[in-house]
C-alpha cells in the first residue's frame, strides 16, 4: 500500500506539498493516519513535476524521511501540476526506485495507491518494472486515459480482492480513481489537492467515496461513480 498526493493549479514548492504540511508525504511515511493496509511508507518515494509540459521525476528506492538532498533542494522546486507518492511494497515486489511512482508515458505522470495480480493484467514492455503497479500503469498508459473508469472497473472484476486508487496529471488535467481506498480532495483558492490522506486539519478536505471516478480541469471538479449507476456530479 502506498499514500500519494496531486497539485493542479498556481505554481508552488514541491516542498509546500510534500515536506512542509504536518501530516503531509514526509509524515505519512512513517505515521500515516488512515492507511488501511500496512502501518508506513519506507519501500521508496516518488515526486514527478511539470516543467512547462515536460514531466520531470525524482525517485529513490530509500524511505523519504532519510533523503536530506530531497529536502534540500524541494523548496526551489516550483510546478503548477505536482504527483507524488510514499511506497509501501506489496509483498514480493521489488523495493528499486523503478518501481516507485510517479510513472510516466512521457506525457503523463501516474500513481497508483493498492495491489493487483498481476496474472490478470496485460504484459508491456513499456513497464518500468515487474512490480505490480508499474505493469497496471502500463496498461493504462496503453489504453490511454480517457478509458481509465472502464480500465480499473474491468480489472477490478478480474481481479475482485484488488485496490486500484489511481491519482494522473499531465499538465492541465488531473484524474483519479477510489477502489478500496481512501481519497480527499481540498479545493484552495489557488488550486485543487488530491491526496490519499489530508495533509493537514483543514476542515475543507472532503472525502471522495469509494469506487469514483475524479477528474480535475481548471477549478472544476467531477465525480462520476464507477458502477454507472449515477450520473456525473459536479463539485
Amino acid at each position: 500500500m502506498c499514500r500519494h498526493l496531486g497539485w493542479l493549479g498556481a505554481d508552488v514548492t514541491v516542498a509546500s506539498l510534500v515536506l512542509d504540511p504536518p501530516r503531509g508525504l514526509l509524515a505519512q511515511s512513517y505515521a500515516p493516519r488512515r492507511q488501511k493496509h500496512g502501518l508506513l511508507n519506507a519501500d521508496g518515494w516518488g515526486v514527478g513535476f511539470f516543467d512547462g509540459g515536460v514531466p520531470r521525476r525524482w525517485r529513490s528506492s530509500a524511505p523519504l524521511w532519510g533523503d536530506l538532498s530531497f529536502a534540500s533542494v524541494a523548496p526551489a522546486l516550483r510546478s503548477h501540476c505536482v504527483v507524488a507518492a510514499v511506497r509501501s511494497a506489496t509483498v514480493g515486489m521489488p523495493i528499486e526506485a523503478s518501481a516507485s511512482a510517479p510513472f510516466t508515458d512521457g506525457h503523463w505522470l501516474l500513481s497508483h495507491n493498492g495491489v493487483v495480480d498481476r496474472a490478470v493484467l496485460p504484459l508491456r514492455s513499456s513497464a518500468e518494472s515487474v512490480c505490480d503497479s508499474a505493469i497496471l500503469a502500463a496498461a493504462i498508459f496503453a489504453r490511454g486515459m480517457d478509458a481509465l473508469g472502464d480500465t480499473i472497473v474491468e480489472i477490478g472484476a478480474a481481479d475482485p480482492i484488488a485496490r486500484l486508487n489511481i491519482l494522473a496529471a499531465n499538465g492541465s488535467r488531473m484524474v483519479a480513481t477510489t477502489w478500496g481506498d481512501t481519497l480527499s480532495i481540498l479545493r484552495r483558492a489557488d488550486g485543487v489537492v488530491l491526496a490519499s490522506e489530508p495533509y493537514d486539519d483543514d476542515p475543507d478536505w472532503a472525502d471522495v467515496p469509494d469506487r469514483h471516478l475524479v477528474e480535475v480541469v481548471g477549478d472544476r471538479v467531477t465525480l462520476t461513480r464507477l458502477d454507472r449507476l449515477g450520473p456525473p456530479k459536479g463539485c
